[in-house]
């Protein structure tokens, strides 16, 4: 079928190569997955066959499973794709997780347009709404793989639903070291600028460093920070952005209500201070383009060139030119 068509192009490693370290660590540990994910959780089958179930494409049924499994004392990951862990299930979600505040792990992959070629029913484009939206509920889009990793981590922990958005396998790893004392509610500022802030999230952060660049050469100084954590938000750092009055420009492989950007305008709303500040992201629609996420992100104007003309364009008229 199209789904495992999807799956054999896109390799998620960081997940069960993180998931594998902490499972070592504590038998409490479990992964279900609906049928996919083959060739990325055989070594957590392997190694842990009696923590491992596919449940088959029984999403419904597999979240209601994990939460009765997290109701008896155990932390169990499901993974699959973003609109199958996200969307086909939120009831369950909401009743099952949410609702009764229950241990479960929802892994989804494919962020954005990452499944591009298989249409609009795999792209994963309005989850960090929906994940926001609910009581209880973490969310966790993590940049790079090590972001993943220490996502991962810290979702071990913690009590409640917890969601993370992976994108696709290959990713480079952006961080020059181990996030090894990120806490889940902190973004991280791999740069300030004197001209203005980007902040990224998810499968974004890679382009807002070319943006910087391209940025550059036009003569402006960006900053970039990356905010793996939607939920809980980092108010405080995006207050300190405020307090400062640079503009704020934010970037989002999601649609654009709802998620990142939706988030500090928020905060920028309810604080009084009027800054420059505009949202990159997914346009109110469906796209009906079919080809490589490269080739859909240009579609909508999120190519590199595209998103640092536009905060171009802005800067310069907030400047009266």
């Amino acid at each position: 079928g199209i789904r495992d068509v999807a799956v054999t192009g896109v390799q998620t490693c960081a997940l069960p190569i993180s998931l594998l370290a902490e499972a070592r660590k504590d038998e409490r540990i479990f992964l279900i997955t609906a049928d996919l994910g083959f060739s990325i959780v055989e070594r957590f089958a392997e190694e842990f066959p009696r923590r491992f179930f596919n449940v088959g494409i029984q999403e419904q049924n597999a979240v209601s499973m994990a939460a009765g499994m997290a109701m008896s004392g155990k932390i169990v990951y499901f993974y699959t794709i973003i609109p199958f862990a996200t969307m086909r299930c939120y009831e369950q979600i909401r009743v099952d997780g949410a609702y009764l505040d229950t241990s479960i792990r929802l892994v989804g992959v494919g962020a954005g347009f990452t499944y591009g070629p298989a249409g609009a029913t795999h792209h994963g484009i309005e989850d960090l709404a929906l994940m926001r939206s609910l009581p209880n509920m973490t969310v966790l889009a993590p940049g790079d793989l090590r972001e993943t990793r220490a996502a991962v981590r810290a979702s071990v922990g913690i009590k409640g639903p917890v969601y993370i958005r992976l994108g696709r396998g290959g990713e480079p790893e952006i961080h020059a070291e181990e996030l090894s004392s990120w806490r889940i509610g902190k973004a991280i500022e791999m740069s300030r600028g004197r001209d203005l802030q980007l902040l990224a999230t998810s499968n974004m952060l890679e382009s807002a460093l070319q943006i910087r660049g391209v940025l550059e050469q036009m003569g402006w100084n960006a900053g970039v920070t990356s905010c793996p954590s939607l939920k809980p938000f980092d108010q405080p750092y995006v207050h300190s952005l405020i307090a400062d009055g640079k503009p704020i420009f934010t970037i989002e492989e999601h649609v654009i209500q709802g998620g990142l950007g939706s988030a500090v305008a928020e905060l920028i709303a309810e604080s009084g201070r009027g800054l420059t500040f505009q949202r990159f992201g997914i346009p109110d629609c469906f796209t009906h383009v079919v080809g490589s996420q490269a080739v859909i992100r240009k579609s909508l104007g999120l190519d590199v060139e595209t998103l640092a003309q536009k905060v171009n364009a802005c800067l310069r008229k907030n400047r009266g030119e």
